[in-house]
């Protein structure tokens, strides 16, 4: 009798701290952190967030066709949406393929497959965040090593895509020069409806953003600073930001 009395205690002890575990674990499942949806930059033709992170199954074929190496999947590190794709403009942008290949891989509409051509691509919009360290506005010319991110970043690849070998290749003719890779290097056809340099009040040149700027992030990407003085602001508009600050 004393023994069925102890193993019942057991029993009890053992499945209150299994329970007691299931609820910890789950309130770490569930925390809010894990399901706030972070405000990403998105692959071109991205439906609205909400409707994106319902419609994407997360199969991979973005990733599989980008051939720049751009989009990466998100991990349980970065919370809700786990296995969505996402862009980091600070390792590899978007560089706005002429053909959206992303937009046409995709299987289950979270990529809109009315973004046809670069022009129709929508991601967020550019913004000189950090003028204090623009070399442009400076007059300080591109300094050597400014390339080494981007060839490590092709040097990571195994399967690395001509139009990668291309864009490096472009990236290197700067050194030395004033500061214009953010507008030189942006991809869509017409770049001077995104970005141009203007002069600036301090001597030097600095970048201005138009609406035709699609937010791929290129030019957060090729900026020489060691914090980039451009950034995306994701899924927000020409109109939402600047006139914001009207």
């Amino acid at each position: 009798m004393q023994k069925v009395q102890t193993d019942r205690r057991e029993f009890m002890k053992y499945s209150t701290l299994g329970i007691l575990g299931l609820v910890l674990g789950g309130g770490m499942i569930f925390s809010p952190y894990t399901l706030r949806a972070e405000n990403r930059l998105r692959p071109p033709g991205a439906v609205d967030e909400k409707k994106f992170l319902a419609l994407c199954i997360k199969c991979g074929q973005c990733l599989q066709v980008c051939p720049y190496h751009s989009i990466k999947l998100t991990d349980m590190a970065h919370g809700h949406g786990v296995g969505t794709p996402y862009i980091d403009a600070n390792e590899r942008a978007c560089y706005a393929c002429s053909a959206v290949p992303c937009v046409l891989a995709c299987p289950s509409g979270a990529l809109d497959h009315h973004t046809e051509k670069p022009e129709d691509i929508k991601m967020g919009i550019a913004v000189l965040e950090h003028p204090d360290t623009c070399i442009a506005m400076k007059n300080i010319p591109i300094p050597a090593g400014y390339m080494d991110k981007m060839s490590k970043f092709n040097d990571s690849v195994t399967n690395l895509h001509d139009l990668e070998v291309e864009l490096l290749e472009k990236f290197s003719e700067f050194e030395g020069k004033q500061c214009t890779l953010c507008a030189d290097m942006c991809p869509i056809p017409n770049p001077l409806s995104a970005i141009a340099m203007v002069p600036d009040a301090g001597g030097g040149n600095r970048p201005e953003i138009y609406d035709g700027c699609i937010g791929c992030g290129a030019c957060q990407d090729v900026c020489p600073t060691t914090i980039p003085s451009i950034i995306v602001k994701p899924r927000v508009t020409y109109e939402e930001y600047y006139a914001s600050k009207k």
